[in-house]
């Protein structure tokens, strides 16, 4: 009987195998399966090295960006630095240390150099490096060098090299007018101390300086300039002795602008000579893009081409969150339609201003 009962045993545990292998019963529950990121990490690590899988972008790209390679019409803009001796070329320099600071270096079809202010002192190996691709020279020759105005984001690069570093390149002209060091005792501390050194270095350059008059014309090879505003004593911001002037150069426009505010915008804006002068292909942006001009002096502008010495910070506004008013000049900018924004915060770039086979 024990028997019987054992191979009924037997025979009702080999159905039960049966069905549980068929239909899956008695399995353990599915394992949680990992998040996306892990399978696509583990992925890319097990790819032939031959093969190598692009990897995501580390920050989301954010609007407007400025393109390393971007042409219309008779533009074209690459990255920097690059040697573009005999081309007609403006040089938007980056900051090395992602701040404020003009620095610009311009080339012509006939070979000539031009420097517009160049940045902090920190700035000056980054300076004279790129100057030293830009012209393919050991020791670069300046044709041309302007200072705006006695700011440390302006001015200090040159009082460095000319003091400092007297061999590393050679120039023809310093072009400025600052106003007397007394003029702005008790109104900007740090305009006060770099015309004091202006004054302490000036023997070093004294033979080589310009100082321009408003409605000065000159011509540096190709480059054509007529100065628009030098200097008014009846403002009494520093910014507002900020030197502008506009550049003809290979068939286009471009203004210069300094750090000036909205007193000497309507100066020239209420100018019947130089009014019509401020119409230009290409602006570069007064003070970083914020607190200064007001937006009818861009309406007056019609750029196409922006430049803007902007780092990150205050491209942004801290986010939104600071006190500066470059989100507002923005929207202007975009309101007008202009064409392209070369940010400073987006690295060193090339605008050449005619497109020849040897750019």
């Amino acid at each position: 009987m024990k028997a019987f009962w054992a191979k009924i045993v037997a025979y009702f545990m080999a159905i039960v195998a049966f069905f549980t292998g068929l239909f899956g019963l008695g399995k353990k529950p599915a394992e949680p399966q990992p998040e996306p990121t892990t399978v696509i990490e583990q992925t890319t690590e097990q790819q032939p090295t031959s093969e190598p899988t692009s990897e995501p972008a580390s920050e989301p790209v954010t609007e407007p960006t400025t393109s390393i390679y971007w042409e219309s019409g008779t533009y074209m803009l690459k990255e920097g630095p690059q040697n573009t001796m005999h081309v007609n070329a403006i040089h938007q320099l980056e900051s090395v240390t992602d701040t404020i600071g003009d620095g610009y270096i311009i080339t012509t079809e006939d070979g000539k150099v031009i420097v517009i202010d160049g940045g902090y002192q920190t700035e000056t190996a980054n300076f004279l490096s790129y100057l030293k691709t830009v012209t393919g020279q050991e020791q670069p020759h300046v044709d041309l060098w302007f200072l705006t105005h006695p700011h440390g984001d302006h001015c200090q690069v040159f009082y460095e090299l000319i003091e400092n570093q007297p061999e590393a390149l050679t120039y023809d002209t310093v072009c400025l007018k600052f106003a007397p060091v007394g003029f702005y005792v008790g109104i900007d501390s740090e305009a006060e101390y770099l015309v004091g050194e202006y004054e302490r270095l000036h023997p070093l350059f004294a033979e080589k300086e310009r100082i321009p008059a408003d409605g000065d014309r000159f011509s540096i090879g190709a480059a054509q300039f007529t100065v628009l505003y030098t200097f008014d004593p009846s403002f009494t911001r520093c910014n507002e002795s900020s030197l502008v002037f506009r550049m003809e150069l290979g068939g286009k426009s471009v203004l210069f602008t300094g750090d000036i505010a909205f007193n000497a915008a309507y100066k020239m804006m209420n100018n019947p000579e130089y009014a019509p002068l401020l119409d230009c292909d290409v602006c570069k942006m007064a003070h970083h893009g914020q607190d200064a001009v007001n937006r009818d002096f861009y309406e007056v502008v019609k750029p196409e081409i922006c430049l803007w010495p902007t780092p990150s910070w205050l491209w942004t506004n801290f986010n939104g969150t600071g006190p500066y008013t470059t989100l507002e000049t923005r929207q202007w900018i975009e309101e007008l339609g202009v064409k392209l924004n070369i940010i400073k915060m987006d690295g060193s770039r090339v605008l050449f201003l005619n497109r020849t086979a040897n750019s």
